[in-house]
Formats: C-alpha cells, sequence, structure tokens
C-alpha cells in the first residue's frame, strides 16, 4: 500500500491526531509515496480535456504540486496552487521548481475564502473534498464562480453515489464514523471524511451557481472506470455576497 519512501505507521498516528493543517505539514516530504495522492494517470486524463492552451490556470488544496505539474503545459501564462498546509506548499515548490513550463506561483490560503477576483480560465481540484463539510460545499462552488472569468472552466474528479450495501460505501461510512468519534473526542480536529462532493449533489450545487456541467464516459482509464471526471463550465454570474 505505501512505498518503502512514504510515512511510517508512528508518522501516520501523528499525522491523525493533529489538526488538518499540522498533519499534512508533518508527512509533506513523504506525501509523493502515499496512496492518498492522485494517481498521475488521472491527473494527465484531466489535463487532457483542455485542448487548446488557457491563461491561468489555479488548482485548489493542491497539496505538493501533482496537479499543477499535470497542467503546467496546458498555461500560456500562470499556473497557481493555493493550499493552507505552508508544508505541502513547500513541498510543491520544491517539486515544480526542477520542471519546464509556465511561471508558477503558491498561495498560502482556505479555498473557502479565495484571495482572488475573477482572473482563472480553470480551476481544479483533486483529492481534496474529503477536507470539506457537506454544510461548506456551496461556499466551495460560490468561491470558485467568483474566481473564475466568462466561460471559465472547473475541472475536478468524483463518483456517483454507492449501493447502501456496498462493500466500499460500508468501509467509507465506517472510516466517517471514526473521524466523527476521533474529532469529538480530540482537538484540534482533523478534516477528512469520504462520500463527498458526489454526483448528482455536485451537479446541483454547480448549475445553482451557473455553471453547465458536463461527465463524459470512458475518459478515464482502468481500474478508474467507475470515476466521473466533471468539466462545469461557468455560463452565468449567480450574485453572492462579497
Amino acid at each position: 500500500m505505501f512505498h518503502r519512501q512514504g510515512p511510517t505507521l508512528i508518522e501516520l498516528l501523528r499525522q491523525a491526531l493533529s489538526s488538518t493543517d499540522a498533519g499534512y505539514d508533518l508527512i509533506a516530504p513523504k506525501f509523493e509515496f502515499t496512496p492518498f495522492r492522485t494517481p498521475d494517470v488521472l491527473l494527465e486524463a484531466a489535463a487532457a480535456t483542455i485542448t487548446a492552451p488557457v491563461g491561468r490556470v489555479l488548482d485548489l488544496c493542491c497539496g505538493t504540486g501533482a496537479a499543477m505539474r499535470a497542467f503546467r503545459a496546458r498555461c500560456s501564462e500562470q499556473i497557481v496552487g493555493l493550499d493552507r498546509s505552508a508544508g505541502m506548499l513547500a513541498e510543491a515548490r520544491r517539486q515544480l521548481g526542477a520542471g519546464p513550463g509556465a511561471p508558477f506561483a503558491t498561495v498560502q490560503a482556505d479555498a473557502l475564502a479565495l484571495p482572488f477576483r475573477p482572473s482563472f480560465d480553470v480551476v481544479t481540484c483533486f483529492g481534496a473534498f474529503g477536507h470539506i463539510l457537506e454544510r461548506d460545499e456551496p461556499r466551495l462552488v460560490a468561491q470558485i464562480a467568483r474566481a473564475l472569468r466568462p466561460n471559465g472552466r472547473f475541472i475536478f474528479i468524483t463518483s456517483d453515489p454507492l449501493p447502501p450495501l456496498h462493500p466500499a460505501r460500508l468501509a467509507a461510512e465506517g472510516f466517517n464514523a471514526a473521524m466523527r468519534l476521533r474529532n469529538a473526542l480530540i482537538k484540534p480536529e482533523f478534516i477528512m471524511y469520504y462520500l463527498t462532493f458526489l454526483l448528482p449533489r455536485a451537479r446541483a450545487l454547480l448549475e445553482a451557481h451557473g455553471f453547465r456541467v458536463e461527465t463524459p464516459q470512458n475518459l478515464l482509464p482502468a481500474p478508474f472506470h467507475a470515476l466521473r471526471l466533471v468539466t462545469a463550465t461557468l455560463e452565468r454570474t449567480i450574485p453572492t455576497r462579497p
């Protein structure tokens, strides 16, 4: 499951007992060697949906910059990675500094309070929806809409809800129950849940904020056919509070 250069069990336990941000600071140097990092084959499939260069791309919850590296060649102006973890951003800068492509920047900030106005052609987010509580998902979508230029696109990967008795769903719900108990007993909280921002909820939230949502079939390779690659295009701006 883990690469020999990945975090040890003790390091993962330390992460689990830390806050979300501090936990990722701890494992940032080894995060590339964990199964929590979105596989390159998925990121490359997502990047391939951009068939002509775009000006600016923003990757939310960018972690160590894996998606930034995949999308960088699609940018003509700049790619920006945003994350709350200083450790993950430091690793992203190290990884990106050795590669070619458009200029990059990293920003330490919260995806629920983006420090941007409409200036991006594409926003992406991969493997991070579990860090956004369900009650905050409408706020996340509103922030993404606010950061995009007209006809800008939000590209991400999610899945359809699993049947109630599906083994993977039962395992995810068991994990979520354990995390809720952990967060009730131990402070600060570590926010990480599964079964979040699934279709059709994601579609409904995006459409309510002026997006046209497309989920083409068969764009992801085996063994990831059950996942859904989503492109949401901002067709109109819904007024939001400042």
